[in-house]
């Protein structure tokens, strides 16, 4: 590529930028200048730069066009006018008839009333808005795509100056909460249980760009490209020598080959590439790249879109590094106890810092199936996602606590309160040890009955729970997790590998396999969210499965090669219909009588069952009993309809409970008519991982139930403490009261009995 090829214009325009930048004079009067320019350059009536003021606040501090009396007056909130769209979305806006738009406002004391068209782009500063420029015409322009890029481009080079601290106060760009000297309590959510205190350790990369346009376009695409090219090299080294390199077998492994497979992909190389053209420098240009995905992507609706953020951004600022030359802080400068606080970050980047000094970590935001998520369980570091501006409130060194038994963040605690903690950690730990006593000890009550406590498993190191807890098996494996970490659809043998290592890894305890339940809030990245009014009821589970019976019929076909004989259940999840359930099992049948026509081992038993989420399909039971080998009750999504009421809605989730009289009837009957038809009955969610809950659900008579992992201690304890005739006379004595809830009722009477709850 020669230089007649990359693009001059919008770089003569960069360096008279930057030029007046670097001049003398006050920031006010520099700022005029390059109003000046760019819109002489760009050939418009108006060119208009707009600030960022606390409070959301967006005020025009220099025009060239409009009224020189509006300058440090008119004044625009997020989201108001088409200046506030702009900023409220963080894209571009180019329209030929901007009066016209519904969000356009006229404001009398600029003038602006001849102008017609205008497009207009945020000034961003680490994905955060701190301006928006914009220019305007009076003919109904047509602006180009690549007026648009210059603009963007122009942008990021006044943000510097922006963020600089000549035009405001750089408190002004803080959010309104500065750092506190007091303790702080914060509250968050938990990605990975557990306690951890240490020192706070800031994950903010920042580089120091000091040149931003580029004097030899072709010198910084080659610098960009060997810097891409060693990133690589690292990163191929970090992922195989790590602590959980490759290979060693957990779903953390399907992340990191996710994330190295996005760091190939070619796409946002190319971006970086088109900004180099345009002027910038090969550090300049990946910063705006950054920034741009930043803003964008991070409001998108689909949350895998806004997880593939932190990815990016984690790729970003490694090619950063390599660039500048300068990477992460020396190691031996790192605390002993170290707790990382971060907006949020990739998995790669968790893997930078030493794993055996690591006490936990903190996000802004987040999910609990983001990548970094998922290898900080596998590392088994307690996580606290969505703490809200968390990175505003502490600095680096201070103590800090992450709670992720109560879901909460201690910012600066006090002595008596770290001291609080160490005990809590200590009688937590002899806790465990006492749950860890019972795993070679039945799940049986004082009189003999014995309960089946088995565990939910989404991930490969669930299974490592299974010996740990002396679970009797996995009454459900979600098969979806897999495929939400994976950058695409897994093939068969993808599959196959990955059923036969489950199957594996329960060593001959039974696993309940329930097939792709996705839909919903559970999003895959190849596959086109739908704009749904209320997904929890829409085209999801067993819905898309039978609509698009290949993908049911090749997960299917993974169980069976998976099973090299052994014996296998497979659960169907959200029918609604008995004929839905039958369409489902001639699919499974239809792979079995293939694997047996093509000479392959078939598995010594098929279990087909399942899970009974739809009230809808509890009155079929008459119908669906005869069909069934199995039925487990999925409790929270049973309940949340049964209710019609939303479980992630604060206002509503905790009003119905499942310790109502009409509840347990509801469930009772369930179970009565499985036990009668001789089907194995079971309730699969978070009621049956509490143990009061559980208490009740054995007094109706459920003698298998599944719960999280953490759960199968406590509840095996309760189980060992109680009487089942003893709860089953108490429940059932209570069964016809009017009451909302019997929970208080219940709980007297664990109380009364020495059952521990």
């Amino acid at each position: 590529m020669n230089a007649a090829t990359l693009s001059t214009a919008p770089r003569r325009l960069l360096s008279r930028v930057r030029d007046v930048m670097a001049g003398e004079g006050s920031a006010q009067s520099r700022l005029d200048q390059i109003t000046h320019i760019i819109g002489a350059d760009l050939v418009t009536e108006v060119c208009s730069i707009y600030v960022r003021r606390a409070g959301d606040v967006l005020e025009l501090f220099s025009t060239q066009g409009l009224s020189s009396d509006a300058v440090h007056v008119t004044r625009l909130r997020f989201g108001e006018g088409l200046i506030g769209e702009i900023a409220a979305h963080a894209t571009p806006l180019a329209l030929s008839d901007a009066q016209s738009h519904p969000s356009f406002a006229f404001r009398p004391e600029t003038g602006e009333d001849d102008f017609h068209s205008l497009m207009g782009v945020p000034v961003l500063r680490a994905g955060r808005v701190v301006g928006v420029l914009a220019v305007q015409n009076r003919t109904e322009r047509q602006y180009t795509d690549e007026e648009v890029e210059t603009l963007q481009t122009v942008a990021m080079v006044l943000a510097e100056m922006v963020a600089g601290g000549e035009l405001i106060g750089r408190h002004e760009l803080l959010p309104a909460d500065g750092i506190a000297l007091k303790p702080l309590r914060l509250e968050g959510t938990v990605y990975s249980k557990g306690l951890g205190i240490g020192k706070a350790v800031l994950h903010e990369p920042s580089f120091d760009i000091a040149d931003l346009v580029a004097e030899n376009p072709e010198h910084e695409m080659q610098r960009l490209r060997d810097a891409f090219a060693s990133m690589l090299g690292h990163l191929d080294t970090l992922l195989n020598q790590g602590p959980l390199s490759v290979g060693d077998g957990g779903e953390h492994e399907d992340v990191l080959e996710a994330f190295r497979l996005i760091a190939e992909d070619a796409g946002w190389l190319k971006r970086t590439e088109e900004a180099v053209r345009s002027g910038l420098t090969a550090e300049a240009a990946t910063l705006k790249v950054k920034n741009e995905m930043r803003a964008r992507l991070g409001q998108a609706a689909d949350p895998y879109l806004r997880e593939r953020v932190h990815d990016l951004e984690d790729l970003s600022n490694r090619l950063l590094q390599h660039l500048t030359g300068k990477g992460m802080r020396d190691p031996e400068d790192m605390p002993e106890h170290m707790v990382i606080v971060a907006r949020n970050m990739g998995p790669a980047e968790l893997l930078d810092y030493d794993h055996t000094r690591l006490r936990g970590l903190v996000l802004e935001e987040g999910s609990a199936t983001s990548h970094v998520a998922i290898v900080a369980r596998a590392l088994d570091i307690p996580v606290m996602g969505q703490v809200r501006e968390i990175l505003s409130k502490i600095d680096n060194g201070e103590t800090i606590i992450v709670d992720g038994e109560n879901a909460q963040v201690l910012v600066r605690p006090g002595e008596d309160i770290q001291q609080a903690f160490h005990e809590t950690r200590r009688h937590l730990e002899q806790i465990k040890e006492q749950y860890a006593r019972l795993k070679d000890l039945p799940a049986q009550t004082l009189d003999g009955v014995n309960i089946d406590l088995n565990i939910n498993a989404g991930l490969l190191f669930d299974f490592d729970q299974i010996e740990a807890t002396g679970a009797a098996g996995v009454g459900l494996y979600r098969t979806e997790v897999p495929f939400m970490v994976r950058a695409q659809f897994p093939d068969v043998e993808a599959q196959r590998q990955l059923y036969e290592r489950v199957l594996d890894r329960a060593n001959g305890k039974p696993v309940i396999f329930r097939t792709i339940d996705v839909g919903g809030d559970k999003v895959l990245p190849y596959w086109d969210e739908l704009d749904e009014e209320n997904p929890a009821m829409g085209w999801r589970a067993i819905r898309i499965s039978l609509d698009r019976p290949a993908i049911l019929r090749q997960q299917l076909r993974a169980i069976i090669q998976a099973a090299k004989g052994r014996a296998i259940n497979v659960m169907f999840p959200m029918v609604a219909e008995v004929e839905e359930f039958d369409d489902a099992k001639k699919l499974l049948y239809r792979e079995l009588k293939r694997q047996t026509e093509r000479g392959g081992i078939v598995p010594e038993r098929v279990n087909a069952g399942v899970m009974l989420e739809v009230p809808a399909l509890a009155l079929q039971m008459d119908k669906l009993i005869s069909r069934v080998d199995f039925v487990s009750i999925g409790s929270n999504d049973l309940m949340q309809f049964l209710y019609a009421t939303d479980r992630g809605n604060p206002h509503v989730a905790d009003r119905y409970d499942i310790l109502s009289p009409f509840a347990l009837r509801f469930l009772k009957d369930l179970r009565d008519k499985c036990d009668q038809a001789d089907v194995p009955i079971s309730v699969c969610g978070e009621a049956a991982g509490r143990p009061l809950e559980a208490m009740a659900l054995i007094g109706i008579g459920f003698r298998r139930l599944s719960m999280p992992p953490p759960a199968i201690g406590p509840v095996k304890e309760m189980v060992r403490s109680m009487s089942d005739r003893q709860v089953a006379q108490f429940v059932h004595s209570v069964l016809e009261m009017p009451h909302a809830s019997i929970r208080q009722r219940l709980m007297a009477f664990a109380k009364d009995h020495g059952i521990q709850l």
